[in-house]
């Protein structure tokens, strides 16, 4: 399918380049470039919120396995309140 794209100087010159170096064709660049950001945007966007932040999740731990038992008694002595 014939597709025709207005490139700035800029551009143009580093798709000459890049095509120079691979020695290859600029089309061909073009479509595999094409191809690699359509496949990395489909990917994140179908990425759920946990999966955003999983490798955030349990690295910073308090080293308190009562936190959620005790809360309240910590809460209070952490405003200093009586219980």
């Amino acid at each position: 399918m014939p597709l025709s794209v207005r490139l700035d100087k800029k551009t143009e010159s580093l798709l000459e380049q890049t095509a120079s170096t691979l020695k290859t064709s600029k089309a061909e660049v073009i479509k595999q470039s094409l191809s690699d950001y359509c496949a990395r945007v489909l990917t994140e966007r179908r990425k759920r919120p946990y999966d955003l932040i999983k490798d955030l999740i349990g690295k910073g731990g308090s080293g308190k396995g009562d936190l959620a038992v005790r809360s309240e008694e910590i809460m209070r002595k952490r405003f200093g309140r009586k219980i």
